[in-house]
This record gives C-alpha cells, sequence and structure tokens, in this order.
C-alpha cells in the first residue's frame, strides 16, 4: 500500500495518505465510531482501520480522543481569552506553572505584542478575577496580562484536505 506505514525521504513523520485523513475525518466528527464503522465508511478491513489509527496515535497525529464540552451547561459560566507578557527566555517555567492552574484550557506561546494566549473557563467572573489577579499574575515571569471575555462561542471540527 502506497503511502502506508512508510516513514519520508528525511526519516520524519510519515505521510498521511487519502484513507488516513478521511479516517481522521470520521474521527473528528465521532470519536466513539466503531472501528467497524470506520472501516465501513472508507472502505478498508477492520484490521486495516485499526492499524492505521493505532499507527496516528503512535506517530503522535491522533493525540487522543475527547468529548468536546458545552461549558456553560457543565458549571463554567464564564470563559475568556487571556494574553501575557513574560520575561523573555521563561516560556517553559511559564507554561510549567500555568499548567498546574484550573480551567485553562489551552496554552500557545505566540509571535506579537504579548507572549502567550490562553482559553480558560471558570464557574462565574469571580473565579475568573480570583484566577487572573490572584494566580497568573502572581507567577514571578509574568509582566502583565490582558483579559478578553468570551460572550458566545462556537466550536469548528477543523476540515482536512483530501
Amino acid at each position: 500500500m502506497p503511502g502506508f506505514g512508510s516513514a519520508d525521504a528525511s526519516g520524519g513523520h510519515r505521510q498521511l495518505d487519502r484513507i488516513d485523513r478521511a479516517i481522521l475525518r470520521l474521527l473528528q466528527q465521532d470519536g466513539r465510531a466503531s472501528i467497524r464503522s470506520v472501516a465501513e465508511r472508507v472502505h478498508v478491513s477492520r484490521a486495516n482501520a485499526y492499524a492505521r489509527i493505532a499507527r496516528m496515535v503512535e506517530d503522535g497525529v491522533i493525540r487522543g480522543f475527547t468529548a468536546r464540552v458545552n461549558h456553560e451547561r457543565a458549571g463554567q459560566g464564564a470563559s475568556a481569552y487571556i494574553t501575557l507578557k513574560i520575561v523573555q527566555n521563561s516560556w517553559r517555567t511559564v507554561r510549567g506553572q500555568l499548567l498546574e492552574l484550573p480551567g485553562i484550557e489551552h496554552i500557545a506561546l505566540v509571535s506579537g505584542e504579548f507572549d502567550v494566549i490562553m482559553l480558560v473557563h471558570t464557574v462565574d467572573n469571580r473565579a475568573l478575577r480570583e484566577l487572573v489577579l490572584n494566580r497568573i499574575q502572581s507567577i514571578p515571569e509574568v509582566l502583565g496580562t490582558h483579559t478578553l471575555l468570551v460572550f458566545d462561542e462556537t466550536d469548528r471540527t477543523p476540515v482536512l484536505p483530501d
């Protein structure tokens, strides 16, 4: 099978073929889909679908399987993006400390006028204020924060090319 299970010329990550991408699209839509269902929908055997999924997990293409949560219905009524300015070369230290805090869903080191952007969910604005003012701003390497409240949000499943 061309493209299946082979490393690229540089010895790096294996290329995804059309069937791999079809499997990924299906799993993005329904992470609970059975191997049998996935195999039928992409027209391969169950063993082939299982091997492909296992390889993509092993290669880190699939980082895990998770539920998409409606945070408001789950009791987390306040959401915000928080930007940080941090001490130069302190990313790894700051990231480690941020990962210990509750409610942080996504953390990214970015370019531009700030250094870090995070998506956070908390029970309410009081908990958000506690998180920002007492927890995040107390990290010595954090030079400043800016909080952007989220009034409404929509998740979109990324579409992979064929």
